[in-house]
């Protein structure tokens, strides 16, 4: 391996004249870059491809993810948007931003393009699995959907209790028009039944 300089190397430099090897995990502490696909070729640290964008970062330039300092220049380890040459990264900040977002939900933070940028990512080793982004996993949002259901009157008068309503008349219950975080039967605020809009105190 050309980084620990241990046997059992399996991977081989793509470029035909080069006769380096490395192991996987040796890869991105050694510079080498993987390509993730077709034909998931591998450079060696020398043969490495770099980013073709010709500009520097300021002073003082951030990581748009991590928001911690970036180096003066681009190198293996700072990568730029290709479109809006504004956003930065740390290599290892954008591969953890690819995870979690896959595909289909990865762009740049800046400018918000994705063709360019997945492109340029690709031909950098930065693996972007094809899959809907992690925070789609198990519903996490599923709760953003649910519709308040409850009277929050000070005195709910409903025999079937604050959580039960019924279809129409004076226990149906209305949210209210403006937040739709709270609700109430209309007995309990002293609605007429042919009421259709209420608002919350709060609002």
């Amino acid at each position: 391996c050309c980084v620990c300089g241990q046997s059992g190397a399996t991977i081989m430099c793509s470029v035909p004249e080069c006769d380096r090897w490395f192991h996987l995990p040796c890869a991105k502490e050694g510079g080498c870059v993987n390509l993730y696909v077709t034909p998931f070729s591998s450079f060696c640290p020398e043969h490495r491809p770099e980013q073709e964008v010709e500009v520097t970062p300021e002073p003082d330039t951030i990581c748009s993810i991590c928001l911690e300092p970036v180096e003066d220049r681009m190198t293996f380890t700072t990568l730029v948007c290709p479109m809006c040459k504004r956003a930065w990264f740390h290599r290892d900040c954008i591969q953890g931003q690819a995870m979690s977002a896959g595909l289909l939900c990865l762009k740049c933070p800046l400018c918000r393009d994705s063709e360019t940028f997945l492109v340029d990512l690709f031909l950098l080793g930065i693996r972007i699995p094809f899959r809907l982004p992690t925070w789609e996993d198990n519903d996490a949002f599923a709760e953003l959907g649910v519709r308040h259901g409850q009277c929050n009157a000070r005195d709910c008068l409903y025999p079937g209790g604050r959580e039960e309503a019924e279809e129409e008349g004076p226990w149906q219950l209305l949210l209210c028009s403006s937040c739709a975080a709270e609700g109430t039967h209309r007995r309990c605020s002293g609605l007429r039944n042919s009421t259709d809009r209420w608002e919350c105190d709060t609002c």
